[in-house]
C-alpha cells in the first residue's frame, strides 16, 4: 500500500499495491515449525445462516452481536457466520441487523447451536409518509453528513479487536489464504491523527503450484481495509478538491431500526481523466450520518490504474486491473455510530509475451471489528510493535498447522470453498513433510 506521502498531489483512497516477483521457493516456504499454544476452551460456538424470512435468500454481511455487549461477527458470502460466546454469557440474546431488514433479537439456545438459521424480515414503508426535510442538492446531504462526524461517530480514543483475512484467487480456484487477529488503536473520528495498528496472531496457508511461478503479495495488510472508513479518511474519497468533480444523485430509500435511509449515488462528471471513484452512500437522512458504503474505481484509464496498483512485475507480462470495489458497513452503539466492517476485491489480468493465454486472479481482503473498549492513547504498544503500512502480511504469518490458534477470537466464517481449499494444502503439505519436503 502506498503511503499518503505518495499522493500528496492525488486524493485516492490509499490503493493496494501489488507486488509480483517470481517465486524460486520450494514447498517448505509455506510451513512453519512454530505453532501458537492451545487457549482454554471457555466459550461455545454458534453457527448457523442469516436468511430473507419470506424468500429464503441468503443475506451477506449481515451483523450478529451478542446483546447487551460489543462482540459480534458478520456472515460471509454465503449467508453462513460462528459466533463464539463466552459460557457466562449463555444466557443473553443475539441481535441481528441487516440494512434493509428489521432488527431481530434471538435469545442463544444450546440445543441448536450448530443449526442457529436467524431470519430477517424486510422493512415495509411507503415513501408519501416521509415529511423530513432532505436537501434538493445530494451532495449537499453528503457534505451535511461529513461535517458532523464529531457528532455522531465516537469522540473518544477506542480500541478495537478485529478480524482479518485475505485471499488469492486463480480464476476460480483459492491458492492462497491469509487470517489475522489485530488490535486496532482507532482515534477519534475528529481527530486527525490516523489509526495505528498491532498484530495479535497471523496464519496463512498457500499453494505456489498453482501461482504460475509468481509470489503474489499484497502490501498493507488490514490498512487497506481500515482505510476504507470513508467517515474517519474522506480526504481519500471526497476531498475538498476533488468534490467538484462527482455528480450525485438520489437513488432509493429504506429504513434501518425506524430511521430512513437514502441512497444517494455518486460518479464521475468525466471519464477522460485521472481514476475516480463512483458507488453509493447509504445515509439516515434525518440524523446526517453515513451508515454503509459501496464504490469501485473507474478503469476508463487502465494504464494510469495499472501505475497505482503494481509495485513490481515480471519483465515478460502486463499486469491490469479489472475490477477494484470497495464497501465499509458502519455499527451503531449507545447512540454512536463506528466503523464495522469492510472489504477489497482487486481482479486483474496478467497478459505473459510468451504465453497463449493469460492468467487471471482476484485478491480480496476483508476486516470485521468483533469487539471494542474506550481506551487511552497512554496505554498503546511502543512505535516499533506496531504495524507498518508497508507490511505484506503473508511474510508476517505462520502455517494453519494448530486448529486451535484462534482460541476465544470471533472470526468470520470462511467460505466453503475456501475450506476446501485449506484442506488440500494441508494435504499437500503433509504428504510432503512424510517425503521429507519438509523439516519437522
Amino acid at each position: 500500500m502506498k503511503h499518503l506521502n505518495n499522493f500528496s498531489k492525488k486524493s485516492y483512497l490509499l490503493v493496494p499495491i501489488l507486488v509480483l516477483a517470481f517465486w524460486f521457493g520450494s514447498i517448505h516456504e509455506v510451513w512453519s515449525q512454530n505453532t501458537p499454544s492451545k487457549e482454554t476452551q471457555n466459550f461455545t460456538e454458534f453457527k448457523g445462516k442469516i436468511l430473507d424470512a419470506q424468500t429464503k435468500k441468503v443475506l451477506v454481511f449481515a451483523t450478529i452481536t451478542i446483546k447487551g455487549t460489543n462482540a459480534s461477527t458478520v456472515s460471509n458470502a454465503q449467508g453462513d457466520f460462528i459466533l463464539k460466546v463466552p459460557n457466562s454469557l449463555l444466557k443473553n440474546a443475539v441481535e441481528v441487523s441487516f440494512l434493509g431488514y428489521e432488527t431481530l433479537t434471538k435469545q442463544l439456545d444450546l440445543r441448536t447451536s450448530n443449526d442457529f438459521n436467524l431470519a430477517l424480515e424486510p422493512v415495509a414503508f411507503a415513501l408519501n409518509e416521509v415529511d423530513l426535510v432532505i436537501p434538493k442538492d445530494a451532495r449537499t446531504l453528503v457534505e451535511e453528513t461529513l461535517a458532523r462526524k464529531g457528532e455522531n461517530y465516537f469522540n473518544s480514543p477506542t480500541l478495537m479487536t478485529a478480524f482479518y483475512r485475505e485471499t488469492i484467487k486463480k480464476r476460480r480456484k483459492n491458492v492462497s489464504l491469509s487470517e489475522a487477529v489485530v488490535s486496532i488503536y482507532k482515534s477519534p473520528y475528529i481527530s486527525n491523527r490516523k489509526d495505528d495498528v498491532a498484530l495479535y496472531k497471523a496464519r496463512k496457508s498457500t499453494d505456489y503450484t498453482k501461482l504460475d511461478t509468481l509470489a503474489l503479495k499484497l502490501q498493507g495488510g488490514p490498512f487497506n481495509t481500515l482505510y476504507v472508513d470513508v467517515m474517519k479518511y474522506p480526504e481519500y474519497l471526497f476531498s475538498d478538491a476533488y468534490m467538484d468533480l462527482y455528480k450525485f444523485s438520489y437513488g432509493t430509500a429504506t429504513r434501518v431500526n425506524d430511521q430512513l435511509v437514502y441512497i444517494v449515488n455518486f460518479e464521475p462528471r468525466s471519464y477522460e481523466a485521472e481514476p475516480l471513484f463512483k458507488g453509493q452512500l447509504f445515509i439516515d437522512v434525518e440524523r446526517k450520518i453515513l451508515t454503509k458504503a459501496i464504490f469501485s474505481l473507474d478503469l476508463s484509464n487502465p494504464k494510469e490504474a495499472a501505475r497505482l496498483f503494481v509495485k513490481k512485475k515480471p519483465k515478460n507480462a502486463n499486469v491490469w486491473p479489472t475490477e477494484v470495489a470497495y464497501r465499509v458497513d458502519y455499527r451503531e452503539k449507545d447512540n454512536k455510530w463506528y466503523y464495522g466492517y469492510s472489504n477489497l476485491e482487486l481482479s486483474f489480468k496478467i497478459d505473459w509475451n510468451d504465453k497463449l493465454f493469460n492468467s487471471v486472479y482476484t485478491l480480496n481482503c476483508e476486516m470485521a471489528i468483533t469487539d471494542w473498549e474506550n481506551t487511552d492513547r497512554d496505554q498503546m504498544p511502543r512505535r516499533k510493535d506496531l504495524l507498518r503500512t508497508s507490511m505484506i502480511l503473508t511474510d508476517e504469518a505462520v502455517g494453519f498447522s494448530d486448529p486451535d490458534f484462534w482460541g476465544n477470537y470471533n472470526i468470520i466464517e470462511p467460505e466453503k470453498s475456501i475450506e476446501n481449499a485449506i484442506k488440500k494444502i494441508r494435504k499437500q503439505l503433509s504428504k510432503a513433510k512424510e517425503k521429507g519436503v519438509v523439516n519437522p
